[in-house]
């Protein structure tokens, strides 16, 4: 039992500690780039830092993941407390809005680059700590590219959704944002609720999963390509 208890807490460490830095720097990345941009109010709360102490979410940054790990679940999911944007207060609300919302994704696909490079040095580190290093890095390279991915789905509140709220003529882009009170309600339905129905009516609706897995897989191929490890 102790070897076992041992195992899974060096199992949770090595994606607990990736996650916690994808999930802290996305959101600082938010804060910096609304600060760049005009809006004091992440700086005012204190979240225009990388302390991930400052992002960390007691549930959804560290015991949810655990728990999901720890009981073998399928899929791996978190999240930190969100920083607070005030997007009027942007000195060009439409346009700043699409560098806010790309900022947490673009710093999650910075994070997966910077994790396959650092690869490359684990040969340098004692046998045991190139073990720990190298599965630190290999679980950050996907957990970075899958929260990109993930974010970057076309529907508010994800960063996806406002990136194309931003970009729409006015039009649309009203009524994509007047999704934002139920976007989460779709996604988890599109996630958790249509695929176990799928069987049942003959349909596969999975659509959602394999879509990120799919380009999850692809962009990490990329990634291992361009820093010559493909």
């Amino acid at each position: 039992m102790p070897s076992r208890i041992a195992l899974s807490l060096y199992e949770i460490s090595t994606w607990i500690v990736p996650l916690v830095i994808a999930i802290t720097f996305h959101e600082a990345a938010h804060g910096y780039a609304a600060r760049l941009f005009g809006d004091s109010t992440a700086l005012r709360a204190g979240r225009v830092t990388l302390n991930p102490l400052k992002h960390v979410d007691p549930f959804g940054t560290v015991l949810l993941p655990a728990l999901l790990i720890a009981t073998r679940s399928p899929f791996l999911f978190g999240y930190a407390k969100p920083v607070p944007v005030n997007f009027r207060a942007l000195r060009n609300p439409k346009r700043d809005m699409a560098f806010v919302a790309a900022a947490g994704p673009g710093m999650n696909l910075a994070l997966a680059v910077l994790s396959a490079l650092l690869l490359r040095l684990v040969p340098l580190l004692p046998p045991d700590a190139a073990i720990w290093a190298a599965e630190n890095l290999n679980n950050g390279l996907v957990i970075n590219v899958l929260l990109a991915v993930f974010n970057l789905l076309p529907i508010p509140p994800l960063d996806g959704g406002r990136i194309l709220v931003a970009l729409l003529p006015n039009g649309p882009s009203e009524a994509l944002a007047s999704l934002e009170p139920y976007g989460m309600i779709i996604l988890i339905a599109a996630l958790l609720l249509l695929p176990p129905l799928g069987p049942q009516i003959g349909l596969d609706l999975n659509f959602v999963w394999q879509f990120v897995a799919r380009l999850t897989n692809d962009i990490i191929g990329v990634i291992m390509w361009l820093t010559g490890q493909g």
